[in-house]
């Protein structure tokens, strides 16, 4: 690929001398402000294109470095894809310049079907350069059966840098290849949307629903130590009392009797939402903690945490549930950060999973940027998301699970503004 500058009082008007020298397949890869406006001179700027070898340019170059202060070609390539990247957001600043020249106070109509000419092919030259990266990163693409198309790259690195496991994301790409309409693979845009909607529809949700007319709902907390169960019971406890429509009664039973610090934490929230608290020490003791606070809609359970290599922890909280002689069903949340890789999730789940879980709830998703990693655990387990924890507030730091809110995340970073 050959480098060409080119000049003019505006972007666009250098843009335009581009494509007449050297016609319409020049990719943009700078823009440069040499000079600004001011009393008696106009603005001068700069555009670096690029043109294919085979293309033979009708004007010489105007810029090239001394010797002194030339690269390897290795580097400059390097560099090259570095500004390729970095096109966009020129592209952003071309696009403002042309807006500020459809003032009302040029009126030459000629003027003003270029302007609009120009614009069109700055369009077009956007998805022009999301190609030209994809063609740099077509080599080290996934074999998967289809070849992946260039349109299909941004969304697949996307997926990868979230930590989603590459078994799951290969065969999610591989459905939307085989699926996706042809019609919607002509800008990485589209392909991203479907993207979305595809992964909307694979992740499981539990929705929140309220205890039926003299029902009651028993929630357990389970996981590993230092997930956030403790401060997920006191937002959930806080939410069902005081956040909804109906302010339920709610109920707080503590098998952590281990751990003085966290019976104290939750005693301490108990008292300030004037709550009703039992704790138990032995399995035996579970039915009637559960039978001492009947007259609650919510009954709320705080496990002991432990290593989910721990099978004897593990076992007594098993213990608790097989020896519950109530009417109650227990409904088992295993909590987990989502600040883990995707591996460690898939362990820690393998490891509870003998009590019987129901649905999962994930906490600390502001200490992340990834979230492929819970992807792919719901993916691999199918078993539903009920809530997200996002911060350490309480109760505001909760978040009811929706498939949208998940991949939303996933796709574009985590926003304390959605969905909280």
């Amino acid at each position: 690929m050959k480098i060409l500058t080119f000049s003019g009082a505006t972007p666009a008007e250098a843009l335009k001398k581009a494509q007449l020298e050297v016609g319409e397949e020049a990719m943009l890869i700078e823009t440069r402000e040499l000079q600004k406006k001011s009393l008696g001179k106009s603005a001068l700027y700069e555009i670096v294109v690029g043109v294919e070898e085979n293309v033979t340019p009708k004007i010489k170059q105007k810029y090239q470095e001394p010797l002194t202060k030339q690269r390897p070609l290795a580097q400059q390539s390097s560099d090259v894809l570095y500004n390729i990247s970095e096109a966009a957001k020129q592209i952003s600043k071309i696009a403002e310049v042309t807006e500020e020249e459809r003032s009302p106070r040029q009126t030459v109509p000629a003027e003003s079907e270029d302007l609009k000419r120009i614009k069109e092919e700055i369009e077009k030259l956007g998805d022009k350069v999301k190609l030209i990266q994809n063609m740099f990163w077509s080599e080290k693409s996934p074999k998967i059966q289809a070849a992946i198309p260039p349109e299909f790259a941004e969304i697949y690195r996307l997926a990868q840098q979230s930590g989603m496991d590459q078994k799951h994301l290969d065969e999610i790409m591989q459905l939307t290849l085989e699926h996706m309409p042809s019609k919607m693979r002509e800008s990485s845009e589209t392909v991203k949307r479907y993207f979305q909607v595809l992964m909307r529809k694979m992740i499981p949700v539990r929705l929140e629903t309220s205890p039926k007319n003299g029902g009651k709902r028993v929630i357990m907390l389970v996981g590993p130590t230092g997930v956030g169960k403790t401060t997920s019971i006191a937002k959930l406890a806080a939410r069902f009392s005081y956040l909804l429509e109906k302010k339920y009664k709610v109920g707080l039973v503590v098998l952590d009797t281990y751990r003085i610090g966290a019976v104290e934490q939750l005693m301490q929230y108990a008292r300030m939402m004037k709550l009703g608290i039992e704790t138990v020490v032995d399995p035996p003791e579970f039915s009637s903690a559960l039978n001492a606070l009947r007259y609650s809609d919510y009954i709320l359970i705080d496990t002991m945490g432990s290593s989910p290599y721990d099978k004897g922890k593990i076992e007594k909280i098993y213990e608790c549930l097989r020896g519950n002689d109530t009417d109650y069903s227990v409904d088992v949340v295993l909590v987990m950060p989502s600040s883990i890789k995707y591996e460690d999730l898939k362990a820690t789940y393998d490891n509870f999973a003998p009590l019987g879980i129901d649905t999962m709830m994930f906490t600390k998703l502001d200490e992340t940027r990834g979230f492929g990693n819970i992807f792919s655990l719901v993916y691999e387990t199918k078993v539903p998301i009920s809530y997200f924890s996002v911060g350490q507030e309480v109760p505001e730091d909760l978040v009811a699970a929706t498939s949208d809110f998940l991949v939303e995340c996933l796709m574009n970073g985590f926003n304390r503004g959605e969905g909280v």
